[in-house]
This record gives structure tokens, sequence and C-alpha cells, in this order.
């Protein structure tokens, strides 16, 4: 490490992944010193941890006591953490000058397993009740969610020593092989003839020959009776609660088995679900408050992928404007904001995700999060939104409110033409229906995809005649076309969007030639960031007017002021 990288490390303050151990009040014993190096072994994310001994919690480079006699071996330090840690780490260390001080860089290596020292004591780097990162005591239920999370561990496949067959309910294997009759072929139809205990082996809720010999985590949560997940899963629990401003009109909670409570809040939203009618020809097109295939998959997703080693409830919110739907447990590991319309599905508890496509309740694409987003889209709703997520909680918030039905219209009225709009055409549609253009890169974060993949989305549209182009290379942007605004009822943008651009243009050109007192075509197009197409009616639009005259013929023709 440089000094100039040290330097930045430490203008950056205190991190997950960065912390400082200053020895301005005295060295640091190793017991000190290794216990800092597990902590930081034990933090989310897959990059490399530093910690910076000689460097005070204020950023004060104060430097290093010297560990071995006069000085400090790295060396000696790296064999130290490896013969004090299990499983051992190998670090790198280095001494770097800085401001004419040691410092003691030591390089923590992202663990995939919890690692403690070699008498058996864990830590963990997280933020603490302050606000501020610090180390704190790593339980073991927090290493099974933090190995869960990085799918290392499958929750729901742990065997419940305790638990026993007669811990099962008959009529949730009924109710199994009723939701898989009703999926309409989505389910695994050849589970139907098996019986209880067949089915029960078949899906691994139960460790069985020919008898069973235990009751896994899975098998409690899908056929458990209500005494026995009390008992066993005491974290399990769903909330349903309606709010309307401050007032709390459904506060109800349940320790049933999930499909059982699948079944009871799909009913209790199709209750207060309400619907309006568009009319497109002769054809009736129901618009619902809430799309119900993007409730579903929001609430089986979290039911399926919260974290059953924590305490908490998942809970339906439901606001006079929206559902919010929470279920404890942060995204997997590699997942975020960014990237959850494209990252490879992770579910936490991988058997319990399998038993649930296999009865038919989600898709066996595992691409629930995509239906969440194309059903709100479809239903004229804004996107859904993650971003009240923490690294503790999963938040899905559902838009409601008043649909845009132009938009519904118009969705409908290409699926008729027989070419569907895809998630990523409403996304770029959605957006510049709220926005004004986009450049490539822009509907690259916007789709979730690389540049390449958003330009074809694009070109596209445009091909569709729903966007149209204006400008080259990377400043060619994106807006509605007019006819696509028209069929949104927003004309009155594009002519403001289009007159304010074409009148700009006119003025740059205008400036240009009484600066240079001529001007081409390619010069416009570079001049005004347009189209070589747009340019030649914008010239021919001012030659009309009588505001520029045209000399000469093809390669060769210039424009002037007009004498």
């Amino acid at each position: 490490m440089t000094g100039e990288q040290l330097r930045r490390l430490i203008r950056q303050g205190e991190t997950i992944s960065v912390e400082f151990k200053g020895e301005e009040r005295g060295a640091l014993s190793d017991d000190e010193l290794v216990e800092a190096v597990v902590c930081l072994a034990n933090r989310p994310g897959s990059e490399p941890g530093w910690i910076l001994v000689g460097v005070e919690d204020d950023g004060r480079i104060t430097g290093a006591h010297p560990r071995h006699g006069s000085i400090t071996d790295p060396i000696r330090i790296q064999a130290l953490i490896a013969n004090r840690t299990r499983p051992s780490l190998a670090c790198r260390v280095e001494l770097v000058q800085l401001e004419g001080k040691p410092v003691l860089v030591i390089e923590v290596p992202p663990s995939s397993m919890p690692v403690g020292t070699s008498d058996g004591r864990y830590l963990r780097r997280a933020i603490g009740g302050r606000g501020k990162p610090e180390c704190l005591p790593y339980h073991f239920h927090e290493m099974q969610a933090a190995l869960a999370g990085r799918g290392a561990l499958d929750y729901s496949a742990l065997v419940v020593p305790e638990a026993h067959w007669e811990d099962l309910d008959p009529l949730e294997f009924e109710r199994f092989r009723r939701m898989i009759r009703e999926s309409r072929g989505q389910g695994d139809q050849t589970l139907l003839e098996l019986p209880d205990i067949e089915l029960a082996k078949a899906l691994g809720a139960v460790e069985a020959d020919h008898e069973v010999k235990a009751v896994r985590v899975l098998g409690l949560l899908l056929f458990g009776k209500e005494e026995a997940l009390r008992r066993f899963i005491p974290t399990h629990e769903v909330a349903f609660q309606v709010l309307s401003g401050t007032q709390v009109e459904v506060n109800e909670f349940f320790r049933w088995p999930l499909l059982r409570v699948m079944e009871e809040l799909l009913g209790r939203f199709r209750a207060r679900n309400r619907e309006e009618e568009v009319m497109l020809g002769l054809l009736r097109i129901g618009v619902p408050d809430y799309p119900e295939r993007a409730f579903r998959e929001g609430l089986a997703n979290a039911l399926i992928h919260r974290d059953y080693t924590q305490m908490g409830a998942v809970h339906i919110q439901w606001y006079d404007d929206r559902i919010e739907i929470s279920n404890p447990g942060g995204f997997p590991e590699g997942v975020h904001l960014g990237n959850l319309l494209v990252a490879p599905p992770r579910p936490r508890n991988p058997l319990l995700a399998d038993a649930f496509k296999r009865a038919g309740i989600v898709e066996r694409t595992a691409r629930g999060i995509d239906t969440i987003f194309y059903e709100q889209l479809r239903n004229g709703r804004p996107v859904p939104s993650y971003e009240r997520s923490t690294t503790t909680m999963v938040v899905l918030v559902l838009f409601g409110g008043e649909a845009d039905l132009r938009f519904v219209r118009l969705v409908v009225e290409e699926e008729r033409t027989g070419h569907p709009l895809g998630l990523e055409d409403l996304l770029i549609l959605n957006h510049l229906r709220h926005g004004n253009q986009l450049t490539v890169a822009e509907a690259a974060q916007v789709v979730q995809k690389l540049e390449a993949e958003a330009r074809s989305v694009l070109e596209r549209l445009v091909e569709r005649g729903l966007l149209e182009s204006r400008g080259a290379g990377k400043r060619r942007v994106y807006q509605l076309s007019a006819t696509t605004c028209r069929r949104l009822g927003a004309e009155g943008a594009y002519v403001r969007l289009n007159g304010f651009e074409r009148s700009q243009a006119e003025r740059m050109i205008l400036e240009y030639v009484k600066a240079h007192g001529w001007i081409a075509r390619h010069e416009v197009v570079e001049l005004c960031k347009i189209g070589p197409y747009q340019a030649t009616r914008l010239l021919k639009r001012l030659v009309e007017e009588g505001k520029l005259v045209r000399y000469g013929v093809g390669k060769g023709t210039r424009y002037a002021l007009r004498a």
C-alpha cells in the first residue's frame, strides 16, 4: 500500500470495512489485535477490510508501537494472526511510513465462514447503537443468518431434533395438493397421488427411509400444527394490519403454516382490493387498485426469503395509498437496489423456495421481482420501491392511488397488435412518461442492464414508433414520440420540449453563421447535437423563412445569412 492510498483510507474515516486502532495511550496486546482481525473478518460484503494500527479514532496519525523489540516484523504479525484464528486467516501486513510515523496496515480478507479466535471468541463488525461501526458479540443464530445470506446454509433444511411426525397436520398436506390442482399447471402434478409421508420425503420436509426419522424446519413451516410452530419455530409470525391515517383498523397476527397463511391473506386481499374498468372498443379491461400477481409474489417472497433465525414478524401493512410488505433479513449477499432485476435468484431458504414452486404458488422461473414490477407498471401504477430496505429488513412498497388509465390503454393496444411490451419497455416508457429524455447510459440504469442491451431496447421502441431519438453518438437522446404523447394525453409536454429545442437550435445556427459567415449540415449536427436528417429539416425551414440562403449542392452545400 502506498502512502497516498493510506491517506485516502484515513480521510474516508472508519467504516464497516475500515477500523482505526490508535496506540496513543498504549500498545495493543496480541489478544486485542487478533480480536480486531476476527471482528473485521466477520463483516458483510466481499471486499477486503483494513485495520490501521497507529491511527486514532478521529483520524490523527500517532504511529504504531514497535512489537518485536525496537522493530515491528510484518511476517511475525501474519503468523500470529494465522496461528490464533479459526479457521486460520491469511492476512497481508505492511508497515507504511506516514508523516514520519509508522502505521501498521493489516489487510483482512473476506471470509465465507464465521471466524473466531483460537480460544473461542467470536465478534462481528456492524453498525452499533450509536450509529457507528463497532465490534459486537457474534451469536450463533447470527452466524446461521450470515451463512444463509451467502447461500452457504439452508435454514429450512435443518433438522428439528424434538419434532415428530405427529407434529404435522394431515389437513395441511391436503391443502398443498389442492394448491397444485388450482395452480393451472404451474405446480408439480407428480406430487398429487403421493401419500403424506412420500410427499414430505419428495419435498425434503423430513428425513426418512421406511419410517420418518426426523422432521426438518421445512416440514413444520409447511405442515406443522400451530402449537408445534409456536414451540419449535417461535420466530415465525405474520402480521396483517390495515391503517387509515393514525388509526389501526385491523391488527392481526398469525402463527399458522405458510400455505394456510397465504390462503388467508390472499382472501383478505381480494376482499379489499377494488377495481375500475377501462373500455377499449367493446373490450372491458379491469384495473385493480393493486395487481393480485404483484401482491402474491411480494407476499411469497417475504415468506420464502425471511430470516427465520431472527425475531420479528413478516408485516403486511395496508395504507390508504400503498401496501407495504416487510420481512426480517436483508437482501442476500451480492443483491442490492441497483441489480434487483438482473441478479441471479438466491433464495435464503432454497428448500422452502422449491416447495413453493412445486405447489404452484410462485413461478418456476424464480423471477418474482420481475413479475411485481411488470404487473405494477402494466396496471398504470408507479414502479414498486425497495428503497426503505436495510441490512436487516427488506421492505417492498406497492403504490396504489389513481391509476394512469391512458398508460394502461396503450399497453393493452400494443398487446392486441401481437407485440406485447416487455418489462424493459415498460420501465423506459414509464420513466419517459414522467421525465423528458433519456441517454443510453441513463436507460441502462433504469433497466439495470448493460448499455448495449439498453440501446437495443431503445431502438426497438423507436422502430415501433413509441419513441424518437435526437442527436448522435454519446449525445443521442430518446423521448416519447408525438404519437405516444398524444396517446398518453401529454401533447403539451411534447410541444414544450421540441418547441424549446427547435427555437434554441435556430438561435445557435444563426449566431454561428453571424460569427463565421456560413455553416454546413455536418456543423449543424455537431453544434446542436441532432441527427443529420433533423439538421436538414431545420436548415430547410430557415431557408424557407428567409433567414438563410443555400449555396452549392451535395457535400459542398453551405448556408449563409440572406443579404
